[in-house]
């Protein structure tokens, strides 16, 4: 355990003494759930979002709920505490060690929140403040439930963000949310929940935004939270290699229901309802894909030399690639007291036509900014850039009005990147009335087409986006992307946000509209066990730089550099006793390379 995690448990103990608070043993159980139902009231009749939901958890207990969007665990959850909107209600018992939650309000509920029960909620940027420093968010959590100087609130306050690893946390203290990145505002929420030592911690979706290895750590934390201080929790996610790695017990649900309740072990091992199955089947394992092909011959190209490049592989002179970036820099420009900022050093890669290549590495490091110059959104600063055989590396805007119709891009976000105001049929037939300028029929055809290909009913071309599912509106991306038929996709991690069953369903729809159409892709993503799906090829990019490339078979099962294989073994699989191993290796890696 590192210096950092110590002392921060410890002054967890520490507090949890100063209030107290040492009447619970391991074992003891902390949460009795009986019967417990959740209801909204809707034009004029209550619907059931949640129904007959039983459960107990005890301290040191991890109790995952887990199924798909919809399903009720997060309604049923966050009712424990109050917070369901003014047209919900919660009927049933749920009692904390002995003290009935449901019905509570007022002074008793505030003392509740945050310090009895506190929550990691999946959007950190609705969930905090945006006209408070992250900094002050902690500590008003620290004062509000604590005697505490505001000199010690603070410095409590910068030990949790070293414990989620905010990068300088003096500096990012006096930081508002909206200057932080996606995982760095989760990591903030993470500290704050965790800033009181509560007893019952609700993860809604903890570490979604997160890439594998801060995951680890985060999880890594929560597990030694639980030990020392023997907290409960209730952990809500659609990530079943996640659950694996921290669930004692697993309750599904489906449709507001409890299909099936038990172990961990008997859940992964011996699923008994068809609900459970489907959702495990549909889960992507990490070097399962990878085993029937491995070349006999190491073809991998590692960083070497004083600048740490990889170098540019062989390909066929013949072959004309989709995207060829030789020796590449991307800068961030100078934007008023904000110098440039230089996201990407002497990047050599090749994606030839019709190929999967996947791109992955830790939040910051320079994936995005690689897709987004692949796409002209960002300038080159120096090296050569070309797609489909064009060198857009000085291209202006007049001669990069052809190159659009070769490129689509597939956003990480499809709810911000799509117009709320235009129906998603509009969305889709923009970029067909803009470049090929159709009209009338022929265009309503087209956009027709388009929704068929990615198996979304044609009716659908009048809904707008708010109207439609996470996984709806993924599909409506993938349509729009593809409608001026590209030699050349990027797609910035068009699934993280989805549950395993329809990122399943996406995945697949991928791959057939990509062997249909032959576009070549560059594929960007955190989660390696999608990427080994799906890629060919896999490039692994840290602090802006490539380290290594390779055939995905050898990238996951033989990895060369140091990083690729810290990275592999953070990924959790869907397996207990395999996610065990995998634990005990990664941190004899990060024993042996001095990491803590």
């Amino acid at each position: 355990m590192s210096q950092s995690v110590k002392s921060t448990l410890d002054g967890a103990v520490r507090l949890s003494r100063r209030i107290g608070d040492g009447d619970i043993a391991k074992g003891d159980v902390i949460l009795q759930v009986e019967d417990l139902g959740v209801n909204f009231w809707v034009n004029g009749e209550w619907f059931a979002a949640a129904e007959h939901v039983s459960y107990e958890l005890r301290a040191g207990e991890v109790l995952a709920i887990v199924g798909e969007s919809g399903s009720g665990k997060t309604q049923s959850s966050m009712s424990l505490i109050g917070l369901l909107p003014p047209n919900g209600r919660a009927t049933g018992s749920a009692k904390l060690k002995g003290l009935e939650l449901l019905g509570l309000d007022g002074r008793r509920l505030r003392e509740v929140r945050g310090n009895e029960i506190a929550v990691i909620f999946q959007e950190p940027m609705t969930a905090l403040n945006p006209v408070y420093t992250v900094g002050f968010q902690i500590a008003e959590t620290l004062r509000t439930h604590y005697v505490m100087a505001p000199a010690e609130a603070k410095a409590r306050s910068l030990e949790l963000m070293r414990l989620v690893e905010i990068p300088d946390p003096e500096g990012s203290y006096d930081k508002f949310p909206h200057q932080l990145s996606g995982g760095q505002r989760q990591r903030i929420m993470i500290a704050q929940s965790l800033a009181c030592d509560p007893k019952l911690l609700i993860a809604d979706e903890p570490t979604t935004a997160l890439d594998v290895t801060v995951q680890a750590e985060i999880l890594k934390l929560m597990r030694e939270l639980r030990e020392r201080v023997d907290a409960a929790i209730i952990l809500i996610t659609h990530d079943m290699g996640v659950v694996a790695d921290m669930a004692d017990r697993i309750v599904v649900m489906k449709d507001g229901r409890v299909v099936e309740h038990g172990t961990a072990d008997a859940i992964f091992h011996h699923p008994s309802h068809p609900y459970t199955q489907s959702l495990l089947a549909a889960v992507p394992h990490l070097g399962k894909a990878a085993d029937e092909d491995a070349p006999a011959v190491a073809t991998t190209l590692v960083a070497e030399g004083e600048r740490g490049c990889v170098p540019l592989a062989d390909g066929d002179p013949s072959i004309t690639p989709a995207l060829l970036l030789e020796d590449v820099a991307i800068e961030y420009p100078a934007q008023g007291r904000r110098k440039a900022f230089r996201a990407a050093h002497h990047i050599n890669l090749r994606v030839d036509p019709g190929q999967v290549v996947g791109l992955v590495g830790e939040s910051g490091s320079g994936k995005t900014t690689i897709g987004r110059a692949a796409v002209a959104l960002l300038p080159v600063a120096d090296g050569r850039l070309s797609v489909a055989g064009r060198d857009i590396t000085r291209a202006t805007n007049k001669q990069l009005l052809p190159f659009r119709r070769d490129v689509g891009i597939v956003f990480q976000d499809p709810g911000s990147s799509l117009n709320p105001r235009l129906p998603v049929g509009e969305s889709i037939g923009e970029p067909l009335y803009l470049h090929e300028h159709l009209r009338g029929k022929e265009l309503s055809d087209r956009v027709e087409e388009l929704l068929d290909s990615v198996e979304l009913p044609r009716s659908m071309r009048n809904r707008y986006p708010h109207e439609l599912s996470g996984g709806q509106r993924q599909r409506i991306g993938i349509a729009r992307s593809l409608a001026l038929k590209p030699k050349l996709l990027i797609a910035d991690e068009p699934t993280s946000a989805l549950d395993v069953s329809v990122q399943a369903r996406v995945l697949k729809l991928f791959a057939d509209l990509q062997e249909r159409h032959g576009f070549a892709c560059l594929f960007i993503s955190h989660d390696l066990a999608v990427v080994e799906m799906l890629s060919s090829r896999i490039a692994v990019m840290r602090e802006g730089r490539l380290v290594e490339v390779g055939p995905t078979a050898e990238i996951v099962n033989n990895p060369r550099h140091e990083y690729t294989q810290r990275l592999l073994a953070a990924v959790p699989v869907p397996d207990p006793d395999e996610q065990r191993q995998r634990r005990e290796l990664r941190d004899r890696i990060l024993a042996e390379h001095g990491v803590s």
